[in-house]
């Protein structure tokens, strides 16, 4: 049985480092998973959880879990209002701009349109001898992207609308640059990191900033950029 990297843990609340590829719960849609979040942390600390929150399954990262179903309650409020800062990390495609604001709104499955705003700083660059396509280089970005507001696939479709699809990403994504990852680095998740969760405890009110380090894919792919972990981020 996979263990769970717990990243923060208290009376009300505990948080884990979510690996690429593990679904939060059971899902219909997905029907070849056989372990998933919820019920990995359930066993490991023996007692009940309540996800508070989603990360896609290709999303690795800080994940925040309730003790308790008022916990819940009041942390899904918190997320609801805007009211809990996220941090993402994402190697994305091409030379994004030093900093950018996306302001685009994107649609519900239901087909209405929910506003949607994400700030991004771009923290290093590559450009590596790999040609594709009528290129001669490939170019990528280390990106720290702060989503805030919280719509279904946010950060994938912004970066997407934008020309800079997150590397991985196999909806909003460039195939041409996913069948590349594959091919010559054998790498089948996506490059979307949930870094950092910052928020006012729903209990006692205090400031909790929870943080988690990199996935090895992730921390791979970045050896191949050429870039310095320790240095950048």
């Amino acid at each position: 049985m996979t263990v769970l990297d717990i990243v923060y843990q208290g009376d009300d609340l505990v948080a884990i480092n979510k690996p690429h590829g593990l679904l939060v719960h059971r899902s219909s849609i997905a029907m070849d998973a056989s372990e998933f979040a919820l019920q990995l942390l359930r066993d490991q600390l023996n007692r009940k959880v309540f996800p508070v929150h989603r990360l896609d399954r290709k999303t690795g990262g800080v994940l925040l879990f309730a003790l308790s179903k008022d916990v819940e309650r009041q942390m899904q409020q918190q997320f609801y209002d805007n009211k809990v800062d996220k941090k993402y990390l994402a190697i994305v495609r091409g030379y994004t701009n030093d900093e950018e604001d996306i302001d685009y709104p994107l649609r519900k499955e239901n087909g209405t349109l929910q506003e949607a705003f994400t700030r991004y700083k771009t923290l290093t660059r590559a450009e590596l001898d790999v040609p594709l396509g009528s290129h001669p280089t490939s170019r990528y970005s280390l990106v720290e992207a702060n989503p805030e507001t919280g719509r279904m696939h946010q950060l994938r479709k912004h970066f997407s609308h934008i020309f800079h699809p997150i590397i991985g990403d196999r909806t909003h994504g460039c195939n041409k640059q996913n069948k590349l990852f594959k091919e010559r680095w054998e790498l089948d998740t996506m490059l979307l990191h949930a870094s950092q969760l910052s928020f006012n405890h729903p209990v006692t009110n205090k400031a909790i900033q929870i943080a988690a380090p990199l996935q090895p894919e992730f921390l791979r792919m970045m050896d191949i950029m050429g870039w310095d972990n320790e240095n950048i981020l």
